[in-house]
């Protein structure tokens, strides 16, 4: 059986969403990934490289690596939270709630590592 693009209910092969709330939905994701994308990608590549390189100035100055390395990690938790925007691949996979739930989820993940290295940086 074919699944529902949203929510990935089984429906007939001649749908595409199980109602009409599914697709007004999956339309919104559809349309706020559009408008943020460029913007999304910009500040999570910031972000990632921020969290290197402060990784990097933590071998040297302890105090400055542990202040970029928390904030870029606490903002891109922030970001991965309020614009959830998993792969194609994943979307695919998944469908696009479950998705968005899974990439909430690493948000998460994301902040937790974010405050293990505040108490890591305040142990060493």
């Amino acid at each position: 059986m074919k699944k529902c693009d949203y929510c990935g209910k089984e429906i007939t092969y001649f749908e595409q969403y199980c109602s009409d709330e599914c697709h007004s939905k999956a339309n919104k994701f559809y349309e706020t990934e559009e408008k943020y994308t460029k913007l999304f990608s910009v500040l999570c590549a910031i972000c990632v490289m921020a969290v290197g390189i402060g990784i990097f100035i933590f071998s040297f100055v302890k105090i400055f690596g542990t202040v970029t390395v928390v904030s870029a990690s606490f903002i891109l938790a922030i970001l991965l939270f309020c614009l959830p925007f998993p792969t194609e691949n994943m979307i695919s996979k998944h469908k696009i709630e479950k998705s968005v739930k899974y990439v909430r989820i690493i948000s998460y993940i994301v902040f937790g590592f974010g405050i293990a290295f505040l108490i890591f940086s305040f142990i060493f």
